[in-house]
């Protein structure tokens, strides 16, 4: 028998056909191009994400967002800009609502990504949901009416039909759970990360940046939108019982809502002269402000996480926070708690800090131990997880 009689008797051995790769489209709306209290938090998380999720495996993304195509732009993701003004509320909803159905077929999407609250009623495809937390349930009062009244809804809809939920700590797991009766297992945990550029900066690099900005040898640090769950008049009068010159305190982050208190406050208590408002800061800054003083403190009563707690660990900044919902995830054993009604307790921390060098060295080397157990890259790995775990667990809501 002849080589090739031999080699025509053996039968031959098709590849597998190639697996489409899922296509999941991203609502990424809530990104901003613009200085202000909207780059703070939500936009933070969304780019950050975004900029992680993994570029060889997981997918291919289209993202939705008002931003133009960028050069930096991920290889595994293309942007499909809108002409709507959708940094406006009700234009942002009329994309959701209306525009993004008819997106998702026309762009053959296996999967959508809501990465804040809302999804659409018609949606042609499952959905995640990420729910930074519920404020709006919790204090209701700090919220304008209409806004509070469309967060109550969208995310009581979401909660209800989206395949999977995404929480960015297992305290906010918990509350979709004990708030909506999601059940547990179809909701995921994604935290935040930290970014390289938070780190113990040069001695020399941050007296500069004190003298460029006049700031005092030593000042407490106060970083968030302002608005009524952050607890700002709290912290004003634990600075009055403070009583003390040579330590004041900056408030940086841009104007949120139903402010108008926090300046009130100010003003009744006298403290003109040991209260600065930074306003929003720039990105590149804000390093700078946590290395910069002696201690950070957020007094918030809720928060979905608390981001500014793990950026101030991560440059060595001891860290004051109330030990009320998702802080002591994001603290750990770094950072010193009190209740968040109680300004004496919060006086005595300051205090603590500004009085007991002991206190305040061990904190600032506990600081960037508990923030590297923050990652982005880990952040959007596991965002690509929960997409598998969607697509590949049909059962449960559309």
């Amino acid at each position: 028998m002849s080589r090739n009689a031999g080699a025509s008797s053996v039968p031959l051995q098709s590849s597998p056909p190639r697996q489409r790769q899922p296509h999941i489209g991203i609502n990424a709306h809530l990104l901003s191009a613009e200085a202000g209290y909207r780059r703070a938090g939500i936009h933070q998380y969304v780019y950050q994400v975004l900029r992680h999720l993994p570029a060889t495996t997981g997918g291919r993304y289209t993202v939705y967002t008002r931003q133009p195509a960028a050069a930096d732009d991920p290889p595994n993701q293309r942007r499909r800009p809108t002409p709507l003004p959708t940094e406006r509320r009700l234009a942002r909803i009329a994309w959701e609502q209306a525009v993004w159905p008819w997106a998702a077929r026309r762009d053959r999407l296996d999967l959508l990504h809501s990465m804040a609250f809302a999804m659409p009623r018609l949606a042609p495809c499952p959905t995640v949901v990420t729910i930074y937390d519920l404020s709006f349930v919790h204090d209701p009062d700090s919220f304008p009416a209409l806004q509070r009244r469309y967060l109550e809804r969208v995310t009581a809809d979401s909660c209800r039909r989206a395949r999977r939920l995404i929480a960015i700590s297992e305290s906010g797991r918990q509350d979709i759970h004990r708030v909506y009766g999601v059940p547990l297992e179809r909701i995921d945990v994604v935290m935040p990360g930290v970014a390289a550029a938070y780190r113990p900066l040069p001695a020399e690099e941050v007296a500069a940046f004190r003298r460029r900005l006049d700031l005092p040898e030593r000042f407490l640090l106060h970083v968030g939108t302002l608005q009524p769950r952050k607890n700002v008049p709290l912290l004003l009068d634990a600075l009055a019982r403070l009583g003390r010159d040579d330590a004041p305190l900056v408030l940086v982050g841009g104007k949120g809502w139903l402010y108008d208190a926090i300046f009130a406050r100010v003003a009744a208590l006298g403290l003109e002269r040991r209260v600065r408002f930074a306003g929003y800061v720039d990105d590149d800054d804000l390093p700078l402000w946590y290395n910069a003083a002696a201690a950070l403190v957020l007094p918030s009563r809720y928060e979905g996480f608390g981001l500014p707690i793990v950026e101030a660990l991560a440059c060595g900044t001891p860290v004051v926070a109330a030990n009320a919902s998702s802080l002591p995830e994001a603290g750990g054993g770094a950072a010193l708690y009190f209740d968040p009604n109680d300004a004496g307790e919060l006086a005595a921390c300051l205090a603590g800090i500004l009085d007991r060098p002991e206190v305040a060295t061990r904190l600032r080397t506990a600081g960037p131990e508990q923030a590297r157990r923050f990652s982005w890259a880990r952040a959007g790995q596991e965002t690509a997880a929960v997409y598998h775990r969607a697509l590949t667990a049909p059962e449960g809501p559309p």
